[in-house]
């Protein structure tokens, strides 16, 4: 059966304001609760146990994949497996939060007292005050809606967007209270693009066989031979052993508009981005691309030239700009 395109829209945009409505609301009605379940996390020892069944199973695991990520030691377990046989899983010292809607899951609630006789606090996230899981928690965090987007109101839909921005909330309260920075963020992400936009510095993209330059009474065919040779579209004026400006393709052509194109000096812009060699190539990236420029010039620590890094580069090696 086909649809118009107004009616799928309609129906996407219905789906995203109900989940954005609903998030908006658990806004307004998070309290104190709230805090205390943050400082109880905080102090406990042990580790966040995520344990649920169904569509909030599912919210468990990518809770716990964010709070792992952030510098918060999590696990899940499944409700179900927990009572046949995965209990011993769960350690001294760790908190259990568990994710219900309803606040009734057989299977959570049979864990609920097992929990309980190990002396585990128990964090019960659902959207039920009156549930057997709200009663029979030590903390209760309400994650109510008032109706699922699902036409029918069956599949799990607002209510699983509402669990996941709560527990995003959690972990990014443990995450500054941790003072949990981007370079702790790296040492769990090595790799892809985000560990890339996390490690990659200048002095791993730079060539140090490749630095071209000139002095400021260089002639045009001496700066055109080392822009050629350096291959970056560019080279650094050099004078007395510091950089004083840089020669691009495009300064190139407005001093040949001009027809000043007698000395280096003459065709130079004299204040070009210069980035240690330490810097993360992602933040030169961005600074690159807020000014609209290709090449980067890299030194040591003393503003000695080691090299240029172009946009290319970066590319090349999957770095992205930081926006």
């Amino acid at each position: 059966m086909s649809s118009s395109d107004d009616t799928i829209l309609n129906r996407a945009l219905n789906t995203l304001r109900m989940e954005g409505d609903a998030i908006h609301r658990l806004a307004t009605l998070l309290d104190n609760s709230f805090v205390d379940v943050i400082k109880l996390i905080i102090n406990t020892e042990g580790r966040v146990v995520l344990t649920g069944v169904g569509k909030s199973a599912d919210v468990g695991r990518k809770i716990v994949a964010t709070l792992n990520s952030t510098g918060s030691p999590a696990l899940f377990v499944h409700a179900g497996d927990a009572v046949h046989g995965d209990l011993g899983i769960i350690q001294l010292g760790d908190v259990v939060l568990c994710l219900s809607k309803s606040g009734r899951s057989p299977e959570v609630m049979a864990l609920v007292p097992l929990l309980k006789q190990h002396g585990h606090p128990i964090i019960g996230v659902t959207g039920a005050s009156d549930s057997p899981l709200a009663k029979q928690s030590d903390h209760v965090l309400i994650a109510g809606i008032d109706a699922e987007a699902c036409p029918y109101d069956l599949a799990p839909t607002t209510s699983t967007a509402v669990q996941m921005a709560l527990g995003d909330a959690i972990a990014m309260c443990l995450m500054e209270i941790r003072g949990f920075k981007a370079e702790d963020f790296a040492k769990f992400h090595p790799g892809g693009a985000l560990g890339k936009k996390l490690t990659v510095t200048l002095e791993d993209l730079f060539d140090k066989d490749r630095t071209p330059q000139v002095n400021l009474e260089s002639s045009l065919q001496e700066v055109l031979m080392s822009m050629t040779e350096g291959r970056y579209g560019a080279t650094v004026v050099i004078q007395h052993e510091k950089i004083v400006g840089i020669i691009t393709d495009g300064d190139l052509r407005r001093a040949l508009e001009k027809g000043s194109t007698s000395i280096a000096s003459e065709m130079m812009s004299k204040n070009p981005l210069i980035k240690s060699q330490k810097e993360l190539a992602a933040n030169a990236a961005t600074t690159m691309q807020d000014l609209g420029i290709s090449q980067v010039i890299v030194t040591t620590e003393d503003n000695e030239y080691l090299g240029l890094v172009h946009l290319h580069d970066l590319v090349k090696e999957g770095v992205t700009s930081n926006k």
